[in-house]
């Protein structure tokens, strides 16, 4: 190094300084930042008092350009002193292969470094590891071994940036990141004059004979930038599986996103254990292995096996020259060969966790291609393909490959949709039809009566690895090392639907939420889980086998599989909202939790049912006896009673109130008879076991008047609620809901019976306490609000029949949906107000459009339905023309 040449830069436009040194006439290199959108810089040599004007002369476009330019002086000749050229050189030309390490030095113009008013320069002094010191796009890591004392001051070696860096006596980068810091810091950043020389118009400005002692210096083979890789270098394993259906679409996605122009690109395919996210990985692989320099495969599992990886390409580059090195030591000399040896493919298989990959990614960010396998979602550059199940086109077609059978179309159906459609499991049932002979249909028997062994079967010649059954028990048992209660809430999970179940269903088996956090991180690591946002899904085989018994299996003996079961039941029992009929706010609850509360009860054998189950049927019935589906409503309160019984006997509390459940749900349906007989005989029992003032004597009352007065027994229905008013206000008081319910009850008792001066003011009151106490928009105050317009129309008063009518019709729709059935009978019953009011017009618009409602909701065989279509005819009838709403013919 001449330090005659060395020179400073300053940048008015950006108030930066710099350090240059000048490599021919009139033409200095320096750092890019430093000269960054100046229109002109100024240039000083060391111990000069005067400031020339210059101008950037190389790169012509900043964007994309490596830390480097070339600025040439304007007017005056700047002659390098000595007339000797700049001797070029590259970091493995200038160090013999003996050594590991390469000497450098810098020198710079550290804006601090100052004396007696003049600026001053300071050396650096270090060193640049020969086998890994050069790294991506040409950039040259230096480690610091010593500096001159600097003055103290903040930013002590800022202004050093574009200092040339020479080892042996040769010109080899120039610094890109100065010591900004304070001088503990004991790394520079350097841009190699190699990669310049290789960038277009960087010869040319310097002069090619300039670079003349960099092109012919030989070559050697012994670091990481000369050793090329044999043609075709590889180490794919290879093919699970010859037949490939069903993701010709997410493989030309892959093939476009890895093709894209740009000099790095990592696509990232996500999604669940079994779902052939590797399969299809090593078909890209083998289909394009001829379209890069190489292609290694990494098993990602751990960082630990990813440095092993790398490593072993180490070894398979350097051959014998690798075998001295450890592990860590041949896996960096790894990256630093593809640092320098762009277009490869790196496929890393099962990545756990995006920073295991990271921390080779990040190093080689501008050289080639990544293809990453892993079942987290989240956390991936770019833009991850989600790989799903197969779609039913495709897993009927995989198993008529697999059985050669494609008449048996209806069972394959069935067989795909039971597997859930995973990929791994299609082929291990298909290659088990095929060698035994079996049918789908009858392997499907198989998976019902034994999914244990069904899904462990492993037909000969195949991977005996390569099973379900293999796959849940291999990572069941590392979950259980690393924590059993992740275990057993897995077990949990498989009884209920396989998407979108709550986490608060499992905080009873956690101390808190950071725990119940972790041990679904523990899952979703294994793929036992997809996380979702408060929610989480397990596929549906999964669940299936975590529900059957077995013997060999220590997580799914007997007890386990009743302790899950039971505690599902009791974790559902927790969390469902209360009185499913009228709560109105917990309704959102209700449709969140029902695919769970029925997949329960449907796994769950009825003579297995429990206290939790039972009260889970009870609770399910209410609700859809509210929403006006009575039909199942009856049958899960069939299977209520039933349970009951069995668990407390014929006169238990809990037994009657089942019956006197079932027997509101006949009355709701129109069996008014079954109703009756049922509610009697339940009443006699209740008052038996309970007493006369019992609450819940006092509700089976209340139930058996309303039987009466819907089968239009007034004589026997009227004296009842008299009763049951009396009694719930000397029990419960004015306010409770019980009395204000019995309140409304006999008022509809006298306005049926005709009385309509005492029913008028009785449901006025009950309005009144109804809003004071219960509010707007409890559901009971729309149903006394729509008896009170019932009393108006009686009246004849029915401009206020269709005020109230109308805000019922409001309310209702705002609280609980417009396809709700009260919903839909609000609107009819103001329609019918509309037409007795000498409106036609308004309620066949209006009824024309609850009918659309009630057809698209409800069904055509809904009684509402009929009553609304009805309503509608006679009201066409009575004002002209047939309607063109094809609903009503």
């Amino acid at each position: 190094m001449d330090v005659r040449r060395v020179v400073e830069l300053w940048n008015p436009d950006a108030g930066l300084s710099g350090t240059g040194y000048l490599v021919a006439d009139r033409l200095v290199l320096t750092a890019l930042h430093t000269v960054r959108g100046a229109g002109e810089v100024e240039v000083r040599l060391l111990g000069g008092d005067a400031w020339a004007r210059a101008e950037v002369l190389w790169p012509v476009e900043e964007a994309g350009a490596p830390d480097a330019a070339l600025v040439r002086l304007v007017g005056g000749c700047w002659a390098p002193p000595g007339g000797e050229p700049v001797r070029w050189g590259r970091v493995d030309g200038a160090a013999p292969p003996t050594e590991g390490r390469l000497s450098c030095l810098a020198v710079g113009f550290p804006r601090s470094e100052v004396r007696d008013g003049v600026r001053d320069t300071k050396e650096v002094r270090g060193h640049v590891e020969t086998l890994t010191g050069l790294k991506a796009n040409g950039v040259i890591t230096v480690y610091v071994d010593g500096v001159a004392a600097p003055s103290r001051g903040e930013g002590r070696w800022a202004g050093a940036s574009g200092a040339a860096l020479f080892a042996q006596g040769r010109l080899i980068g120039v610094l890109a990141t100065d010591r900004a810091r304070d001088y503990e810091a004991n790394q520079l950043t350097a841009v190699s004059v190699e990669s310049l020389a290789a960038r277009p118009g960087f010869a040319r400005a310097v002069g090619d004979l300039v670079l003349e002692s960099l092109t012919t210096e030989p070559s050697r083979a012994w670091t990481a930038y000369d050793v090329e890789a044999p043609p075709g270098l590889n180490n794919l394993p290879e093919l699970p599986s010859r037949h490939f259906v069903g993701r010709a679409d997410v493989l030309a996605e892959l093939e476009r996103a890895l093709a894209a122009d740009s000099q790095t690109i990592t696509q990232t395919l996500h999604g669940l254990g079994g779902v052939g996210k590797t399969t299809l990985a090593l078909h890209y692989a083998h289909a394009h292995v001829g379209s890069y320099r190489l292609v290694w495969w990494i098993r990602s599992d751990s960082r630990e096996l990813i440095e092993a990886s790398l490593a072993a390409l180490a070894l398979r580059i350097q051959g014998a020259a690798a075998s001295d090195l450890t592990t860590t030591q041949a896996a960096d000399w790894a990256v630093g060969w593809l640092q320098t040896h762009p277009g490869w493919l790196l496929v890393f298989d099962n990545v756990e966790r995006p920073e295991d990959a990271a921390t080779v990614t990040g190093q080689l960010r501008s050289s080639g291609r990544y293809l990453i396998t892993s079942r987290y979602r989240s956390g991936w550059p770019g833009a991850p393909i989600a790989l799903p199940v197969l779609d039913e086109g495709a897993s009927l077609d995989l198993l008529a490959r697999l059985t050669d059978d494609g008449d048996a179309e209806a069972e394959a159906r069935a067989l795909a949709e039971e597997l859930g459609h995973l990929p791994l499991a299609l082929e291990q049932a298909g290659a088990f039809v095929a060698q035994t002979g079996s049918t789908l249909g009858e392997y499907r028997l198989m998976l019902r009566r034994y999914p244990e062994r069904t899904t462990a079967a492993a037909p000969g010649g195949a991977d005996p690895t390569r099973t379900v059954a293999r796959i849940w028990r291999i990572t069941l048992d590392a979950v259980h090392a690393r924590d059993p209660r992740a275990v057993d809430l897995l077990c949990t999970a498989a009884w209920y639907a396989p998407t979108e179940i709550p986490r608060e269903l499992f905080t009873e088996l956690a101390e808190d939420e950071l725990d119940l956090a972790q041990l679904l991180g523990l899952l979703a690591d294994y793929n036992l889980i997809v996380l979702g946002r408060g929610t989480l899904g397990v596929h549906r085989l999964v669940q299936r086998v975590a529900r059957t018994v077995s013997p060999e299996d220590p997580h799914r003996t007997p007890e386990r599989i009743t302790r899950a079961r039971d505690g599902a039941a009791a974790a559902l029992r927790r969390v469902l909202p209360f009185d499913p009929r009228l709560n109105v706010a917990g309704w959102p609850g209700w449709r969140r939790l029902l695919p769970h509360v029925e997949a329960l009860l449907d796994a769950v054998d009825p003579a297995d049912d429990t206290e939790d189950t039972d009260f889970a049927l009870n609770e399910w019935a209410q609700y859809l006896a509210g929403q006006g589906q009575r039909g199942r409503a009856i049958a899960l309160l069939h299977r209520s009673v039933d349970a009951s019984s069995r668990l407390f006997g014929e006169k238990h509390t809990s037994t009657l109130t089942a019956y006197n459940n079932l027997a509101s749900a006949y009355e709701a349906a129109g069996d008014l008879d079954e109703a009756i007989a049922l509610l009697e005989r339940t009443l006699t029992a209740r008052i038996e076991v309970s007493g006369d003032d019992d609450p819940h004597t006092l509700i089976v009352r209340n139930n058996l008047a309303s039987a009466y007065q819907s089968a239009g027994d007034l004589e026997r229905a009227t004296p009842l609620h008299e009763r049951n008013l009396s009694d719930r206000m000397r029990l419960l008081g004015s306010d409770h809901l019980s009395t204000l319910l019995s309140r409304n009850n006999l008022a509809d008792a006298y306005l049926l019976s005709g009385q309509l001066a005492r029913a008028a003011p009785m449901f006025e009151e009950t309005l009144d306490d109804c809003v004071r106490v219960l509010g707007g928009d409890h559901p009971f105050t729309h149903v006394v609000r729509s008896n009170v317009a019932y009393c108006c129309e009686a009246a004849g008063d029915l401009e206020r029949a269709v005020a109230l009518l109308e805000q019922t019709v409001a309310d209702r729709a705002r609280t609980l949906g417009g396809e709700h059935p009260d919903a839909l009978r609000s609107q009819l019953h103001l329609a019918r107000v509309h037409q007795a009011a000498g409106d036609p017009s308004r309620a066949i618009t209006l009824l024309e459009r609850t009918l659309d409602v009630c057809v698209r909701a409800l069904g055509d065989g809904h009684g509402l339905t009929g009553s609304v279509r009805s309503s509608l005819s006679e009201a066409l009838e009575q004002t002209g023309p047939p309607s063109t709403n094809p609903a009503v013919r």
